[in-house]
């Protein structure tokens, strides 16, 4: 029972880390930028939720709010960094990495000087408190279906919409795509925007499950990071299967080997890497 409870555990967090990841993958898969920024931008919806509504349990129409807030957060900020990256976009991932490694330790820096630097957590909502047949955590049940809602919607956008091929074309050929009379920045800037109100979304219903604190846009941004390198960049089923075998491998390992979870995450990749050099889903070069 115990290790049924931590699988279920391991598809909320996977969820979780999919909501982070699929953002990710859409700067850096889609669009060929390295944004190490993404991992302050899943804090910064954290530490916007807490510096809004504290600690203590609130409405679920109160935590919906602070989440929306949260994605409007993530659109001005991916404004920003739009602006940040449009002269870096035709050099190489080492000025891109360097850059939004800076804007990251500043925003990071920022939020811990607003709060402290003490951990925090947000609490589950009232209405999602409790639990599910008296034995699992009802806001845990709650991630797992956010992240399902979001993964269908974005796969729907990117695979089943005009604008979704648009963004696949502008991947693929954006010169040719230009000549139509299409606006490729639009469609650039459109993507980065997406890409960071997902993060900061994600720091919202991330709250409850993991502590705010120092250090933590660097944990999360190596989650995302071997979630898409698992999964194959450019690739949202590959973001979804990645999130979910990184979720069990990293829940399982902690409740199971917690001396040895961190170096299982990265077997897992480096074996999935080794079957598979351009990831699950990824396309091979």
């Amino acid at each position: 029972m115990t290790l049924l409870v931590t699988a279920f555990d391991g598809i909320a967090f996977g969820c979780l880390l999919f909501v982070l990841a699929v953002g990710l993958t859409m700067i850096f898969g889609l669009l060929d930028v390295l944004n190490l920024a993404h991992g302050a931008l899943y804090m910064a919806g954290g530490y916007l939720a807490f510096l809004v509504i504290g600690e203590a349990p609130t409405s679920l129409a109160v935590f919906i709010g602070v989440a929306l807030l949260a994605v409007v957060a993530g659109l001005v900020l991916g404004g920003g960094l739009s602006v940040a990256i449009r002269p870096l976009t035709r050099r190489g991932h080492l000025d891109q990495a360097l850059l939004t490694m800076g804007l990251a330790i500043l925003l990071s820096e920022f939020l811990l000087q607003v709060a402290d630097r003490g951990f925090h957590s947000l609490a589950a909502p009232r209405g999602l408190d409790g639990s599910i047949a008296g034995s699992y955590p009802a806001y845990r049940v709650a991630v797992i279906v956010a992240g399902l809602a979001i993964a269908g919607a974005t796969f729907w956008v990117f695979e089943r919409t005009r604008a979704g091929a648009l963004v696949r074309a502008a991947v693929d050929d954006p010169e040719m795509l230009a000549a139509t009379g299409v606006n490729v920045r639009r469609i650039r800037l459109s993507v980065v925007l997406a890409g960071c109100a997902l993060a900061t979304l994600a720091g919202v219903l991330g709250g409850p499950l993991l502590n705010l604190r120092a250090g933590l846009d660097t944990e999360v941004l190596v989650l995302a990071l071997i979630v898409i390198v698992v999964g194959g960049l450019a690739s949202i089923r590959g973001a979804a299967l990645g999130a979910l075998l990184i979720g069990q491998v990293q829940t399982l390992g902690v409740a199971l080997v917690p001396e040895l979870a961190a170096y299982l995450l990265f077997a897992v990749m480096a074996a999935v890497l080794l079957w598979r050099p351009a990831g699950l889903f990824g396309r091979a070069t």
